[in-house]
Parts: structure tokens; C-alpha cells; sequence
């Protein structure tokens, strides 16, 4: 057990692909947690299939490394806005932050959003310019810019006179001047161990732990991940869970682990100021409080920002129902998603009216998005309604949330994306030019305008745009957003596709479909090129007589059809439609075919 001044408690933070997860790996490496022969994926800390699919953090996750006789517990946290939610709630965990920045790029939405957080916590911050070797680097500037949104957030005279430390991460190299040269990582240790302080708390005093994460293991069931605030937790002592509602339950949890490395490993103790797993805790969530039996007394938790987009989980009621799914009930669908909103503190799921149907709310679409796609994959088949922003009454005036849009596109393509925006109700801010013919476009726009706009922006840009956004705040009602202009192309009969009906079919708009697939009456295959919902018979075969013959079919072409992601389903459906997701398919139908 390591003493309770020798431990460090820190959370990278940053926004999306500014390198937290790479400089994690460099970090891990040159402290000694692999051996030097071992083979080394990247980004080892993006364990799960769709953070390395899509390389981006999901979760946030633990880790701990030793460097000297200083134990430095490390949480690496997601850098997309919709998953504000994993860096809220770890800030409780950590004294300070590593605050990375790209050194070309700047501060960008969600470099603001975490930093407030973790000055509002009064957390010590470590600036990191990163990635000091890219092209165009501006690592005076970008420092320059840091200062000003500490200024900008209000930050206190300690948080200002942050230290900043200059990295490679690819590399795994550190240096305390942009320009000195160094082959390893140890300006940034010896600046972590120097600049956060020791854990707080007092390990004579009642136990306290705080449940800030939830951990499942397929042998011990529920595990849960929290700070030692005061006192000393040892392994099987009887202790009190005291519930966010203020219920308490005394319990005796079967296991106490630290983290080593990697892993988690057995402990007999951990004084206060340690990060600890606890098994064998019934019916624990986040929020909870692992408290003494003789004087429980419970944690305050901090405030999590409400969701602002929502979407109406349907039980499938697909012609093709229950023939690639595992779980295809409500029952089954419910306690899956209750499940998964008890370790999520940002998702809210409901109850509706009807029995078959769950109001699930979250940050945004990807929040939501990535929900779906994991519980697809774990075999649930079911049915989801177009998004819709989440509108509150604020003093009597209807209000909607507003994002933060960032874009950065080729200088030519400014002039189609302010045409694209202006329809969406989006307000500019402001316009800077990059120097290597690229131009970064500051918007404030509802949410609601988003809906579908990532397609439509990536392809008038031919893929060379980058787009991001973060909630803003909460602004009046912004009257009426046309994000969609045509209508779908929409199955006309049950049956299988054919070249012959699918050709036809294309000169209407735009397919989504090959040849050979099977379809249902009312399943959407294509976009109408206009306005309108369109009938079409894709499943027609070509007679054959005495004139024709079944070589003739040869002469049929089809153009490539568009594969839809799941994002780009939701985003394509209108308010009448939904996407039926399975464990292999993704298809979009109409709610009610006439």
C-alpha cells in the first residue's frame, strides 16, 4: 500500500484526436508496464471494439503506472462533447489534470467545456502542448490562446500560473521549451509528481468512498470504481452503501482491488486518497457512498449536465422481426436500457405511454448512436424514432439548446458551407483564416439544426471538411428549421430486389439497396430526388417471350448504391419513419404504409 503522500491523482483531458490516448500509451510504456520484447497495439487504453473502430475514446478508464516511489493514478477520458458525461463525473476522482492541446490547432469547443469543468472543481492544471512536431506548429500562439481561455473561464490566480510542458506523444517525448531537444517523458513525470498535490483526506476519520464509475466483470458481476475520500477501506469489512437517494443499505463487499498497471489487482487495504474497485456490492450505482457502519455519512456528487437530444425506443414491429435478434421483447429491451442508465450518468431513459416504448434522452446523436451500436452487437433488435432536441421553459419563454459549431474546410468551400448553414437558423461568429488554405468557421446554431447536416457538409466539401460541435446553452425558441428537402423512395411490395427493378428505381433519386436483397412493403430503399414520399417496385422482374430472353438481363446497370452508417440513418429519417436495427441489418421503414 503506497502512503498517502506518495500518490498522484490526475485525468487527461482534451478535445477529440488531440492525442490523450497516445501519450497514455508513451506513458505506460517508459514506466515500465510492458517488457521489452512485448508487442504493443496502439492506443492500448480504447479497449472495446468501437473505440478502436472509430479511434476515439468511449469510457473513460484507470490506469496506474509507478515513476520513483510515486504511485500516479491516471484516468484517461473520451474528447468528444457527447461524452461530456465520463469527464464530469471523474473530476471528483483526480486533484489535477493534464490539460493537452494540439499545437497546431489551439483550443478548440471541447478543450473549453472540459477545462470548465475541472476548474470548477478547483482541480491543478498541466498544460500539455502536444503533437509538437506537426507541420505548421504554432506552439507560442496556441500557449497564447490557453492563457486567454483560462481568462475567458474565469480561472483563479493559482490555476493561471499553470505549468506547461511541450510533448511528442507519438514519440514519447517531453521538453519545457518548444525547441529542446529530449528522448524521453520525464520533464512531464517529475512535472506531475512537483505540480499535483498529495491526496487530500483524513485516514483517521469515517470511512467515505465515493462510487464514480461502475465496472462489470463477467466473474464477480458489478464492480464499483471510486476515490477513497476518508478513512481506510479494507477488503470484506462490513459497510454501509448509502444510496443518491439517501437510502442505506449495510452490505459487505466480497472484494477490494487497486489499480497496477493495467489491471486491477487484489488489496487487502487503501488508505484514504487511493482510487479502489469494490465487488460484491448489490444493486450499487454512481453516486453511491461507500460509507463506515457505525458512522455513515454520504458524499455529495456533482452536478451532471442534462441531456439535450432524445430519441423513442420501439420494440420491433418489423416485418422481419426476430429472425437476426437474441432480445427482441420489451421486457428485454428494458432492462437492458435501464442497465446501461444506471453506469451512464448522463443518459435519462423513461417509460412511455405504451408498453413497447422508451423515451431515451442523452448528450447527442453520437451519445445516443453509440448506445445503439452496442446494444445491436450484443444481439437486441429493436426500433428507434428520429432524434429531437430536448426543449425547456426558462422564465416563461420556450427555449432550445444551442450548439457551438467549429468547422475548418478548404478556402474554396467557404462559400457553399455559409449557404448550407444559413436555412438552419445558425448564427456567425466568427472567421479565421489558418494560413495553409484552410479557414475555421465559428457558428452558434440549435441543435436541431444539425440534424443531417454531417452528410450533406461532407459531401459538399468532398470529404476535406472537419466539423465540430459541443453545447452552447440554452436559448429561445428559434421557430421553424427545414433540414430535410426530399422525400423517400419507399418499398412497394414484400420480396427480393432485382437488377431490373432496382434500374428503374434509380432515375427516381438515389438507392440504397443492391440487387438481391429482400425488402417489405413500406421499407424505405432510397432518397426521392423530390420532395415527396415515392412508391416504386423494386422487386419487378423482366418478363421473358418469345422476343426477349434472360441474357438481356446483362445489359442492366446499377449505379453503386449509398451504404448507410448508423449515424447517417438517423439523420436521413423524418419524423414518420424509424430505423430497425439488428445484430446483422440496418434498414429505415415508414412508421405506417397507407
Amino acid at each position: 500500500m503506497h502512503e498517502q503522500n506518495m500518490i498522484r491523482n490526475l485525468a487527461i483531458i482534451a478535445h477529440v484526436d488531440h492525442g490523450k490516448t497516445t501519450l497514455v500509451d508513451g506513458m505506460l510504456k517508459q514506466s515500465g508496464v510492458f517488457h521489452a520484447k512485448q508487442v504493443i497495439e496502439d492506443r492500448v487504453m480504447d479497449r472495446n471494439d468501437l473505440e478502436r473502430e472509430r479511434g476515439i475514446t468511449i469510457m473513460s478508464k484507470n490506469t496506474a503506472v509507478v515513476y520513483g516511489n510515486y504511485k500516479l493514478n491516471i484516468v484517461d477520458t473520451p474528447g468528444h462533447a457527447d461524452f461530456g458525461g465520463e469527464v464530469e463525473r471523474i473530476v471528483q476522482m483526480v486533484d489535477g489534470v493534464l490539460l493537452l492541446v494540439d499545437a497546431f490547432e489551439g483550443p478548440m469547443p471541447q478543450t473549453r467545456f472540459v477545462l470548465r469543468k475541472a476548474l470548477d472543481a478547483n482541480l491543478i492544471p498541466i498544460v500539455v502542448i502536444n503533437k509538437i512536431d506537426r507541420l505548421h506548429a504554432r506552439p507560442d500562439e496556441v500557449l497564447d490562446e490557453v492563457l486567454e481561455l483560462f481568462i475567458d473561464l474565469d480561472a483563479n490566480d493559482d490555476q493561471l500560473d499553470f505549468p506547461v510542458v511541450y510533448t511528442n506523444g507519438r514519440l514519447g517525448t517531453a521538453s519545457l521549451k518548444p525547441g529542446e531537444p529530449s528522448g524521453d517523458l520525464k520533464p512531464l513525470f517529475d512535472m506531475i509528481v512537483d505540480s499535483i498535490p498529495a491526496p487530500k483526506g483524513n485516514p483517521e476519520a469515517p470511512l467515505q468512498v465515493g462510487v464514480t464509475l461502475i465496472d462489470y466483470d463477467p466473474y464477480l458481476g458489478r464492480q464499483a470504481v471510486g476515490r477513497v475520500v476518508n478513512g481506510i477501506i479494507r477488503a470484506k469489512q462490513e459497510a454501509v452503501l448509502i444510496k443518491a437517494g439517501g437510502e442505506m443499505q449495510r452490505q459487505r463487499p466480497t472484494g477490494l482491488y487497486v489499480f497496477s498497471k493495467l489491471e486491477k489487482t487484489p488489496a487487502n487495504e487503501a488508505v484514504a486518497g487511493e482510487i479502489v474497485v469494490v465487488s460484491g456490492l448489490e444493486d450499487v450505482n454512481v453516486g453511491d457512498t461507500i460509507a463506515d457502519p457505525v458512522e455513515p455519512m454520504p458524499l455529495s456528487f456533482i452536478s451532471i449536465d442534462e441531456p439535450t437530444v432524445s430519441v423513442t425506443f420501439h420494440v420491433s414491429k418489423s416485418p422481419f422481426a426476430g429472425q437476426e435478434g437474441s432480445y427482441v421483447t420489451s421486457r428485454k429491451l428494458g432492462e437492458r436500457l435501464m442497465r446501461e442508465a444506471e453506469s451512464d450518468v448522463s443518459l435519462r431513459v423513461k417509460t412511455s405511454d405504451s408498453p413497447d416504448r422508451f423515451l431515451v434522452s442523452g448528450r447527442g446523436e453520437l451519445h445516443l448512436s453509440i448506445l445503439m451500436e452496442t446494444m445491436r452487437r450484443k444481439g437486441y433488435e429493436f426500433e428507434v424514432s428520429r432524434p429531437q432536441v430536448i426543449k425547456k421553459e426558462i422564465n416563461g419563454v420556450l427555449c432550445e439548446p444551442i450548439e457551438e459549431l467549429l468547422i475548418e474546410v478548404p478556402d474554396e468551400y467557404v462559400g457553399i458551407v455559409m449557404e448550407r448553414l444559413g436555412p438552419r437558423k445558425c448564427e456567425f461568429v466568427n472567421m479565421q483564416q489558418k494560413g495553409d488554405g484552410h479557414t475555421r468557421l465559428d457558428f452558434h446554431v440549435p441543435a436541431r439544426g444539425l440534424f443531417g447536416f454531417r452528410s450533406e457538409f461532407m459531401t459538399d466539401t468532398k470529404g476535406m471538411g472537419i466539423m465540430y460541435h459541443s453545447f452552447h446553452n440554452y436559448a429561445p425558441w428559434q421557430g421553424e428549421i427545414l433540414t430535410r428537402s426530399r422525400g423517400s423512395l419507399v418499398a412497394y411490395e414484400d420480396g427480393e430486389t432485382t437488377a431490373y427493378g432496382l434500374e428503374n428505381a434509380q432515375e427516381r433519386g438515389e438507392l440504397f439497396v443492391g440487387a438481391g436483397v429482400p425488402v417489405y412493403k413500406g421499407m424505405i430503399i432510397g432518397e426521392n430526388s423530390g420532395s415527396e414520399d415515392l412508391l416504386v417496385n423494386v422487386c419487378k422482374k423482366k418478363h421473358l417471350s418469345n422476343m426477349r430472353s434472360s441474357t438481356a438481363e446483362i445489359s442492366t446497370k446499377l449505379s453503386p448504391h449509398r451504404q448507410m452508417s448508423l449515424e447517417q440513418c438517423l439523420e436521413f429519417i423524418a419524423d414518420n419513419e424509424l430505423v430497425e436495427m439488428t445484430p446483422k441489418s440496418l434498414r429505415m421503414r415508414k412508421q405506417s404504409v397507407k
